[in-house]
């Protein structure tokens, strides 16, 4: 659906969206076989080995490549995980690593490995790491500048500054903290249909909060619309605390009455069983999910009380070849829109580096 209506200089859908990713929750909920793939044994041989080889020349998990991480048989299936994610459901789940007999950094180099057959890898805070860690550090939830995923508090749904966000689990929480998706064509398709009035409000500019890592010469919050219809793809940007904590900044554009009822819709619906979905990542799952068609969340959970149980996720933000344009407004977020080499959050002095803890 390639029709777009323009309303005050605004692009937006003129109607709704029919897409691949425009599912419902409670029906992925019930096929796990569309989006859940269970790794051979020889899938597992071949990605130790590329493991082994590539550790065998070098240390430096931050240069990993495609070509320097063959994969002659699985690499086949990254490929169609590509589109998948590009031009179909949004995500996936690959099941099956056995990352409990594996050290951290063999296990990093396998998904960095795995990684670099989907994308370039992407800073994801001021200090340069393409390789974050999810976990409870105990950071307060209420600190304007914190990260809400080294907390131990729900997130909210959204979108990360990236086009692909990929999770390895090495453990997993005593309790709770369960992945959520949702589709964010779905939320749009809803609330066209429901409140056309607030769903053309979602594609005006908004103030996101940048939560202290500001690139020089930048403001310390984003301006870019939750909703984006450019070049015949809607594309989704979206985290609901950052938009409420950026009306600290007296600069910031204010959120009228009509554009938190828009928010507050969105939020309702994304919250809503029939449209999202929730898994339980088991140690050795690898999870892909597309942020410009998907929002995730995860919900709050009680870890384990010896340090060497706590939850712990290892995280990538990929930038994709032959992925969609991005309109103009998304630089200030991605320094370059360039595509196959955009996203991430890059500040002065920043130099990529896999930290192993």
């Amino acid at each position: 659906m390639n029709v777009a209506a323009v309303s005050g200089g605004i692009n937006r859908p003129a109607g709704k969206i029919d897409i691949p990713s425009a599912w419902l929750g409670a029906e992925m909920k019930v096929n796990p076989d569309r989006w859940l793939i269970s790794l051979a044994a020889s899938d597992i041989a071949e990605l130790e080995n590329a493991a082994e080889s590539y550790l065998g020349r070098t240390r430096q998990i931050a240069d990993i490549t495609k070509e320097s991480f063959p994969l002659p048989h699985f690499g086949a299936h990254l490929q169609d995980l590509k589109t998948k994610l590009l031009a179909g459901l949004g995500f996936e789940v690959i099941r099956g690593l056995p990352v409990a007999k594996y050290s951290q950094e063999f296990a990093a180099t396998i998904f960095c490995g795995v990684g670099a057959h989907l994308g370039s890898a992407r800073s994801q805070n001021a200090a340069g790491h393409i390789l974050g860690h999810v976990r409870d550090i105990g950071a307060d939830a209420k600190d304007p500048n914190t990260r809400i995923y080294q907390t131990s508090e729900r997130q909210t749904f959204h979108t990360d500054s990236s086009d692909v966000v990929g999770l390895l689990c090495i453990r997993e929480a005593m309790e709770g903290g369960d992945s959520l998706l949702v589709s964010t064509a779905t939320i749009y398709n809803e609330i066209f249909d429901r409140r056309p009035d607030l769903a053309a409000l979602l594609f005006d500019p908004i103030a996101t909060d940048r939560r202290g890592e500001v690139p020089e010469g930048e403001k310390p919050y984003l301006e870019i619309p939750v909703l984006n219809w450019h070049a015949g793809f809607l594309t989704g940007f979206y985290q609901r605390q950052y938009i409420d904590s950026a009306q600290r900044f007296p600069d910031a554009l204010r959120l009228t009455p009509a554009h938190i009822e828009a928010l507050d819709l969105f939020d309702a619906l994304a919250n809503d069983p029939t449209l999202h979905f929730g898994m339980r990542l088991q140690p050795g799952d690898m999870q892909f999910v597309y942020n410009h068609a998907l929002l995730h969340d995860r919900t709050g959970f009680r870890d384990w009380p010896d340090e060497g149980q706590k939850r712990h996720l290892l995280r990538l933000w990929l930038s994709m070849e032959g992925d969609r344009p991005l309109p103009d407004c998304f630089r200030q977020c991605y320094g370059s829109i360039e595509i196959g080499n955009r996203g991430g959050i890059i500040t002065k002095g920043t130099r990529l580096n896999v930290p192993l803890d």
